[in-house]
């Protein structure tokens, strides 16, 4: 949102991964890295130091530690200027706030996506944002039931859980979905913490009205973020599994998206953003060019009632509509199968899928 047409790519590291933290191609031949080092300074635990370096390198230059070439014109200066001015206004405007994203779909399949979404994280985190984040865990749960030989059901795009499979679904999403998430965040710089609906009492689940056909398949009943609130006043990246337990301490499955909206708005969250395996919501479903950039709750509810928002995308939808009705300010759902995705959504103007505001 707001860099220029010329940029192609963008690549993220941390301070302790030697990697280019923005790398902005300019044409076939030209590459501008921006290189981000954070660390915390000797006085504050909290405070943090932020060093920008820039180099150019041509494009048959593969070896990251290339020396910087010094021959710039003036227009790689002014495009180097351009794209780092441009982020200034959306650091301003989201420093201090809290972000919710919810991650799944394609984002946790591909090791580069995965990667991407990390490194975002961390360079929010870094910036002055709050990021908090959820995550669900199918394709790693298919992969143990079926080492297991527990057949994997489903009715209505949710997951039939009964209580082999709930056993299965919590080490899976507790033990190791969230636990490799939190590594991978901490390793690029930051400082997650890793939970699920069960710790701190952060969620109160109860049984999903269809718990007949779906078993242990529930719903967010409560949610209370004390101890949310203490990790993000603290710096720190709360990681959430979608997984709690009832009042009687029975565990359930819940949707991620649903725990993403529900913990938003309990937070009182700025953002909450919804990772998809789609562009975003579509006036034409058919129509991958037909991208609705912005809408409001009305535009949105009249969309559903005319059927061009069906099948899974209208419980994303609801769960945004929800959360805004909430407190929460904007409600994104957006393509997490660009490398990025988060970047473009919350420091430019394009965005990277549909924003829905109250």
């Amino acid at each position: 949102m707001g860099a220029t047409a010329a940029v192609k790519s963008l690549h993220f590291c941390s301070s302790q991964e030697p990697l280019s933290f923005l790398s902005f191609t300019k044409s076939k031949t030209l590459n501008l890295n921006f290189n981000f080092d954070f660390s915390k300074t000797s006085s504050t635990s909290r405070s943090r130091r932020l060093r920008l370096a820039v180099r150019a390198s041509s494009a048959s230059s593969t070896a990251l530690n290339d020396p910087p070439n010094p021959i710039l014109s003036s227009y790689d200066h002014q495009l180097r200027v351009k794209i780092l001015s441009e982020s200034l206004p959306y650091i301003q405007k989201f420093r201090g706030k809290t972000i919710v994203v919810k991650y799944g779909g394609a984002a946790m399949k591909s090791a580069e996506l995965k990667a991407s979404v990390v490194r975002d994280l961390v360079l929010l985190a870094c910036v002055g944002l709050r990021p908090v984040l959820v995550h669900g865990g199918g394709p790693e749960i298919n992969v143990l039931l079926n080492q297991l030989n527990i057949p994997s059901q489903f009715r209505d795009g949710l997951r039939v859980t009964d209580a082999r499979t709930m056993e299965v679904v919590s080490m899976v999403l507790v033990g190791k979905v969230n636990k490799d998430l939190v590594s991978r965040i901490n390793f690029a710089g930051a400082t997650a913490v890793g939970l699920s609906g069960m710790d701190g009492r952060l969620l109160t689940a109860r049984p999903s009205p269809n718990a007949a056909q779906l078993g242990f398949v529930g719903e967010v009943a409560r949610v209370d973020p004390t101890v949310l609130q203490t990790l993000v006043d603290n710096g720190s990246i709360p990681v959430i599994a979608s997984v709690a337990a009832d009042e009687f301490g029975q565990p359930y499955n819940i949707n991620a998206d649903t725990v993403a909206g529900e913990v938003a708005a309990a937070l009182g969250a700025e953002k909450l953003i919804l990772l998809t395996d789609v562009a975003g919501i579509l006036r034409n479903r058919e129509d991958p060019g037909s991208l609705v950039k912005e809408i409001d709750i009305k535009g949105v509810k009249k969309m559903i009632e005319e059927g061009k928002v069906g099948g899974g995308m209208i419980p994303k939808v609801n769960c945004c509509i929800r959360s805004l009705a909430q407190g929460v300010t904007t409600a994104s759902i957006i393509d997490g199968r660009v490398e990025h995705s988060l970047l473009h959504e919350i420091m430019t103007d394009e965005g990277a899928g549909t924003m829905i505001t109250g």
